[in-house]
């Protein structure tokens, strides 16, 4: 029997562990794994050099290995803030904005007490299963990535971008339609951020599978190890200043493992330093950012080691270059911070052409794409932002996401580095709870963002406490 839309509104909002495993074995199975891979691709092709990985993988640091305790929702909300900007700066329709809808009713605590996928969740569709493993696997990915970097940067804020969306502005190939091709490339950058001072970044890579592994499943053949393995190839990819000085996260999260769902996750070191913007001028975030058409084929230097120099393709953001690139990070955030409160047309400022500006820029019509039309305080903070009506069995549910009205209104106005300002002078005022008043499941950001659903009223206000 269906749960109703109450029971999956209180599901939504209770907190669960996510079991982590991080450990030396792990790297030891991934390696084989890539091993494996490596004799596979020879078979097919004798010629073929084996693909470039990052190097010095290793576990992670003993607190980021503890459970993750989260709500589904907050998993969720994390999933739906970084990919606001996905597809090209184009995911503008009702369907993409609110993707993490569709699985209000996948997670729950399973039998373990932890998370795992419930009864709904297991049974996709054929043709979903893929979508389902690899959206899942980023929220959860993305969650335990997020927490990482907090716990190594503390006294810092934390942007997630999808890295489509800003390495379209410096390596986009000519065509009518800007894209990065068949690129091998990371899945996010993770940037931590302090105002007036430099930030740092970490190339993130994040996958899921619906793979049962038992003791019998050979190392070759278990899925998450051959996830990391090509987690490492597209995290190589990329760059700062020169070859092997930024650090990675690599995750891969098992939905259907036994103790319920779980994340494999795996680092590489490095510093991934960002010279600190000036707060007026051509360098600081406020200023119009112009695109780059930088080397991809042979752009990164391998230094020697015991072998001659070697020399491969990647995204490298050379070292004159790091000044705009950090530039292009906080745009591309604002960008993102305006589309999760559907900014429409206000969006386009920050974004270059070939990340979508004149998408952006057009008006659209009513219904197919999400309008900053709803206003709502949530505790003592007013929001701003875009709802979306659905029904969740046969009950009418409102979803709202937006951001600080305050924070809002300096983005609109172009204002990034008092926008960050006063972002991260907010930062601790937030809730941190897992529901608010009149609302069900509400996931708060640090950054001012939130997420709320809520069984809609009979009565609608325009603002409600």
């Amino acid at each position: 029997m269906s749960a109703s839309a109450e029971e999956v509104l209180d599901r939504l909002s209770t907190k669960a562990p996510v079991r982590i495993n991080s450990t030396a074995a792990l790297v030891t199975d991934t390696n084989k794994a890539a091993a494996a891979i490596d004799r596979q691709r020879a078979r097919k092709q004798d010629d073929k050099e084996p693909s470039p990985r990052k190097p010095e993988l290793g576990p992670l640091r003993d607190t980021d290995r503890q459970d993750l305790v989260s709500t589904p929702w907050n998993l969720l909300g994390i999933f739906a803030r970084a990919t606001t900007l996905a597809r090209q700066g184009r995911g503008r329709g009702l369907a993409e904005h609110w993707q993490g809808l569709k699985y209000c009713q996948a997670l729950a605590t399973g039998p373990s007490g932890h998370m795992a996928l419930t009864d709904e969740g297991q049974s996709p569709e054929l043709s979903y299963r893929a979508m389902q493993a690899r959206e899942l696997g980023r929220a959860f990915g993305l969650a335990v990535a997020e927490r990482t970097v907090r716990n190594r940067f503390p006294d810092h804020m934390v942007s997630t971008l999808d890295a489509e969306a800003v390495l379209l502005a410096g390596f986009a190939r000519s065509g009518p339609r800007p894209s990065l091709g068949a690129r091998p490339r990371p899945d996010f950058f993770i940037e931590a951020w302090r105002p007036g001072e430099p930030s740092r970044v970490f190339v993130v890579t994040v996958n899921g599978n619906h793979q049962k592994a038992t003791r019998r499943t050979a190392k070759a053949d278990r899925s998450a190890f051959k996830q990391l393995v090509r987690g490492s190839e597209r995290a190589e990819h990329f760059h700062l200043a020169e070859w092997n000085t930024t650090p990675c996260l690599l995750m891969s999260t098992e939905l259907l493992a036994p103790d319920g769902t779980t994340v494999n996750a795996l680092q590489a070191p490095g510093e991934g330093l960002l010279p600190a913007r000036p707060t007026t001028g051509r360098g600081s975030a406020d200023a119009v950012l112009s695109e780059r058409n930088l080397a991809y084929a042979g752009a990164v230097k391998v230094p020697a080691d015991g072998h001659r120099e070697r020399i491969q393709d990647g995204f490298l953001i050379p070292r004159k270059e790091l000044g705009w690139y950090g530039q292009l990070l906080a745009r591309t955030e604002a960008a993102g911070q305006l589309a999760f409160a559907g900014a429409g047309t206000d969006i386009a400022q920050y974004l270059t052409d070939k990340q979508g500006h004149k998408h952006y820029k057009q008006q659209t019509f009513a219904g197919s794409s999400s309008v900053r039309d709803a206003r709502h305080k949530i505790g003592p903070t007013v929001y701003v932002g875009t709802n979306q009506v659905f029904r969740l069995n046969r009950i009418r549910v409102e979803a709202f996401s937006g951001i600080a009205e305050e924070l809002y209104d300096l983005l609109v106005k172009g204002q990034v580095e008092a926008y960050r300002d006063r972002t991260y002078e907010l930062r601790d005022t937030y809730p941190t709870s897992t529901t608010a008043p009149l609302w069900g499941p509400v996931s708060f950001g640090d950054d001012g963002t939130v997420m709320a659903l809520r069984v809609l009223p009979t009565q609608d206000t325009e603002e409600s406490s």
